[in-house]
């Protein structure tokens, strides 16, 4: 645990060698990354946090301000504490806000890794509306669901992203957690909406970059990936065959497999640009 002047942070590490810090998403802690990291076998030294208003990571956003720069600097605060540059990997919003931390440029950073971020101000200026309409759809009914009290209302998001009944399918804990974080989650959604996110700005990260998303993934989803990978300039990507928005929970091998193969591609790199 981080004791950071703003609130506390969820901190954890294990294994040794190039070190990765991994962002969660939504609705979740650092042990949405557990499939992920039992793939690596400890060939990293990972660490894991969580977002702000879940697991032990306090709560800096009211609904007057959920800027997404209160989210960077406590990933910025993570990283400081790992004390070296990091490959930072996000999944989600975890995703995103893993790219507010590169944009600001306030953290040593060797390689970013996005796993379908909800780029939503892409979307909205992309020339095919649909993609961005069936985001905004969605997160007003869900919006609308939780205000006359319904107490699942987060099903319709998570639906939204696994598909019909993925929210019924989970075990009742973590349904439970999603339930219980609700509140959380559209702060998150508004800082997602307030984040003024350009392929301009985006083409300033000057970072061996890599940037996946599912074969079975919304297409919304699947939209906002390629735009990202678009948008920055050092881009690797790809599409994950029979994956859907949870691949790190379902396609832990192929996400790890990939994401390893990135980071060992970065460090390569910044060895070699090393004058002797």
């Amino acid at each position: 645990m981080i004791e950071d002047p703003h609130g506390c942070v969820d901190y954890d590490e294990r294994g040794s060698g190039p070190t990765i810090v991994l962002v969660p998403g939504s609705c979740s802690t650092g042990a949405a990354w557990r499939p992920v990291l039992g793939a690596w076998d400890d060939r990293f030294r990972c660490v894991t946090t969580s977002l702000l208003g879940y697991g032990g990571t306090a709560e800096r956003r009211t609904v007057h301000d959920s800027a997404i720069t209160h989210e960077a600097e406590a990933i910025e605060a993570v990283i400081r504490k790992a004390g070296c540059p990091v490959h930072l990997v996000g999944h989600s919003f975890g995703g995103l806000v893993a790219i507010a931390v590169a944009l600001r440029q306030r953290a040593s950073l060797a390689s970013l890794t996005i796993v379908e971020a909800p780029a939503l101000e892409l979307l909205r200026d992309d020339a095919d509306p649909r993609h961005y309409r069936a985001i905004r759809a969605m997160t007003e009914d869900y919006f609308a669901a939780f205000a006359r009290g319904d107490a699942e209302a987060v099903s319709t998001m998570i639906d939204f992203y696994g598909g019909a009944g993925t929210f019924a399918s989970w075990p009742l804990r973590v349904r439970a957690y999603a339930v219980e974080t609700t509140a959380v989650n559209v702060l998150d959604w508004a800082s997602a909406y307030g984040f003024a996110l350009s392929i301009a700005a985006l083409n300033a990260i000057d970072i061996p970059a890599l940037v996946l998303w599912g074969e079975a993934s919304h297409p919304a989803v699947q939209r906002a990936s390629v735009l990202l990978a678009e948008g920055m300039r050092h881009t690797a990507s790809a599409e994950i065959r029979g994956a859907g928005h949870f691949m790190i929970a379902t396609h832990a091998d192929v996400i790890g497999r990939l994401i390893a193969q990135h980071v060992h591609g970065a460090e390569a790199l910044a060895e070699a640009s090393c004058p002797v």
